[in-house]
């Protein structure tokens, strides 16, 4: 147990000392504040333990983060009708991108959780917010696979299991809330 305590720190140290981590979460957080202060929303998506984290991190806009604010609109790509529904008709692929095709709209933002960056549903659902206008952003592990390089903003997590990945994912998942409730006057650094 010890150990894992201790890899976990480790990865943490190696994020917190990249210069790369903070300039991510600051230039997401200020596309994100902008784009809210237009009328625009976040939608995320993710699978498994990622899906998990886009639910948390959409209900921390919604509903109260740090500061005591209005609800911010953000959306999970979670709704097990439409995941169902999706994967039924058009195949499993496909159940991210078609709720980019109906909910998203021209300035709102996409962010995708992958461990991998090589899930199919994750690409097209990326795929389909670059057609659309949306701004992309994704949050990866393992080198960013297939998505590396593909989003308008990305961050590579240190660490070699999804587990490890997913900490750091959610670290920042956090942090981005908090430094968008500050670019929008809502909390204070």
């Amino acid at each position: 147990m010890i150990e894992s305590f201790r890899n976990a720190r480790d990865l943490l140290n190696v994020f917190a000392a990249d210069p790369a981590s903070s300039a991510f979460v600051q230039a997401v957080a200020a596309l994100v504040a902008a784009r809210f202060g237009r009328g625009a929303k976040v939608l995320i998506c993710g699978n498994g333990g990622s899906l998990a984290d886009a639910v948390h991190f959409a209900e921390e806009l919604t509903g109260r983060f740090r500061a005591d604010r209005p609800a911010l609109p953000a959306i999970a790509i979670a709704e097990p009708g439409h995941i169902t529904c999706t994967a039924n008709d058009y195949g499993f692929e496909r159940v991210f991108s078609r709720g980019v095709e109906a909910l998203g709209r021209r300035d709102d933002v996409l962010i995708v959780l992958s461990t991998s960056g090589n899930s199919a549903n994750i690409v097209l659902a990326v795929e389909a917010a670059r057609a659309k206008g949306l701004a992309t952003v994704a949050l990866l592990g393992k080198g960013g696979g297939r998505l590396r390089g593909v989003c308008d903003h990305e961050l590579i997590a240190p660490g070699e299991s999804a587990d490890r990945i997913q900490e750091i994912h959610m670290l920042v998942l956090h942090a981005l809330v908090e430094h968008v409730e500050i670019a929008m006057g809502y909390a204070s650094s």
